[in-house]
C-alpha cells in the first residue's frame, strides 16, 4: 500500500513542484520523455497558465497551435514581446477559434508588436474579458479606437503602458478616466498628443495610481503638475524633459507622501525651491534624479540630507553646474546610503 501510495500521489506531486520551475520549453521536452510523465503534466493546470513567445520567430503560428491544444485552456499570462511576424490576422483568428482558452488571461503584453492595428486590438479584447495587465510599448499603428475596444471589453485593468503610441490623444485619457477608477500604473511615454486636458481627466478620477510614467511629454505645464499632488498612493513618477515643470508645479507634487522614485532629469525650470518643498514633503524617496537641472544648487541638498539620508539609495546630479560638492565623497556624506550616483549617460 505504501509504494502504491508513493507512485500514485507522491511522484506526481514531486513532479509538478519540480515541473513549475521549469522553462516553457524545458517543460514541453519533459512531455516527451514518456506516456507517465505527459499524462502527470497535463493533468496539472497550474503548469500551463502561461505562454512566451517573447523575441520568437513565427509567434503567430506558435501562438495559434499552442491554443488548439486541451491543457492551454485556462491561461493566464501571454507574452509576445518584440515577437516576430505576429499581426491581426493571427488575432483574428484566435477570436473565431479558440477565443475560450483566453476567457482567464490577465495578463497581455504586446509591447513592439508594430504589426497589430486597431482590428488586432478589437479581436483580443473581445477574447479576454478578465484582463488586468496590458503593454503595448512602441506602436504607432494604434490609435484612440484601440483603447474603445479596451475599455468596452476588459473592465479590471489596472496596469496599462501605452509607451511610445504615438496617435493616442486626450480622447482615450478620456475614456480611461472615466472607465478604469481603480488604475494603478499607467504609463504614456512619448504619446505627444496628450495634453494637459486629457491627463486631467485622468488624474481627477483614478485616484489609486501608485505609478506615473509621463516621460518625454514636454508640452504638460502646471496645470496637469498641479493636479498630480491629488494622487495620495503615488509611489513612482517620472517626469524627464517636463520642461514646463515649475517650482509652483513641483511643490504640489511634494502632496505625495508616498512618493519613493521622482525622476526631474531636464527639468529645466526646476531650482532650490522646488526640491526644498519635495525633501520637506516626500520623507521616502529611494530614487531621485536632478540631472541637467542647472537652477539647483548645494542648498537644496544639505535641506534633503536630513529629510531623506535614511531613505535615498539613488542620487544622480550629474550636469547641475549649480551644486559645486557633489563629488561621490561629498554626496555620501550627505546621503550614507547611495549606491548608484549616475542614471542617465
Amino acid at each position: 500500500m505504501g509504494e502504491w501510495a508513493w507512485n500514485r500521489e507522491t511522484v506526481p506531486r514531486v513532479l509538478e513542484i519540480v515541473s513549475s520551475h521549469l522553462s516553457q520549453r524545458d517543460l514541453c521536452s519533459v512531455l516527451l520523455v514518456n506516456s507517465w510523465c505527459y499524462r502527470a503534466l497535463v493533468s496539472q493546470p497550474s503548469l500551463w497558465k502561461v505562454l512566451d513567445f517573447h523575441e520568437m520567430s513565427k509567434a503567430g503560428e506558435r501562438l495559434i497551435s499552442a491554443l488548439s491544444l486541451h491543457r492551454y485552456q485556462y491561461i493566464e499570462r501571454l507574452n509576445l514581446e518584440f515577437a516576430r511576424d505576429i499581426d491581426d490576422e493571427h488575432l483574428l483568428l484566435i477570436k473565431s477559434k479558440v477565443m475560450k482558452h483566453l476567457r482567464y488571461l490577465e495578463y497581455l503584453n504586446l509591447n513592439g508588436c508594430q504589426k497589430i492595428s486597431d482590428r488586432g486590438i478589437e479581436a483580443i479584447t473581445i477574447s479576454c474579458p478578465k484582463l488586468r495587465i496590458f503593454s503595448i510599448y512602441w506602436n504607432v499603428r494604434v490609435s484612440n479606437l484601440s483603447i474603445k475596444y479596451l475599455v468596452k471589453h476588459c473592465k479590471y485593468i489596472y496596469d496599462l503602458n501605452l509607451s511610445g503610441c504615438k496617435s493616442i490623444s486626450d480622447q482615450s485619457m478620456c475614456d480611461i478616466g472615466d472607465n478604469y477608477k481603480e488604475l494603478e500604473q499607467l504609463n504614456i511615454t512619448r504619446c505627444i498628443k496628450i495634453t494637459d486636458d486629457g491627463l486631467q481627466h485622468v488624474l481627477l478620477k483614478c485616484i489609486a495610481l501608485r505609478g506615473l510614467n509621463l516621460y518625454a511629454l514636454s508640452s504638460l505645464t502646471d496645470r496637469t503638475y498641479e493636479k498630480i499632488g491629488f494622487l495620495a498612493q503615488l509611489e513612482f513618477l517620472d517626469l524627464c524633459g517636463a520642461q514646463n515643470l515649475s517650482d509652483h508645479g513641483l511643490s504640489c507634487i511634494a502632496d505625495c507622501r508616498n512618493l519613493v522614485s521622482l525622476n526631474l532629469t531636464w527639468c529645466v525650470r526646476v531650482t532650490d525651491e522646488g526640491v526644498i518643498r519635495i525633501a520637506e514633503g516626500c520623507r521616502s524617496l529611494e530614487f531621485l534624479s536632478l540631472f541637467g537641472i542647472v537652477g539647483v544648487t548645494d542648498r537644496c541638498l544639505e535641506v534633503l540630507s536630513p529629510c531623506c539620508s535614511s531613505t535615498l539609495t539613488t542620487l544622480d546630479v550629474n550636469g547641475c553646474i549649480g551644486i559645486k560638492r557633489r563629488s561621490r565623497h561629498d554626496l555620501l556624506r550627505l546621503f550614507p546610503y547611495l549606491r548608484c550616483f549616475k542614471v542617465h549617460s
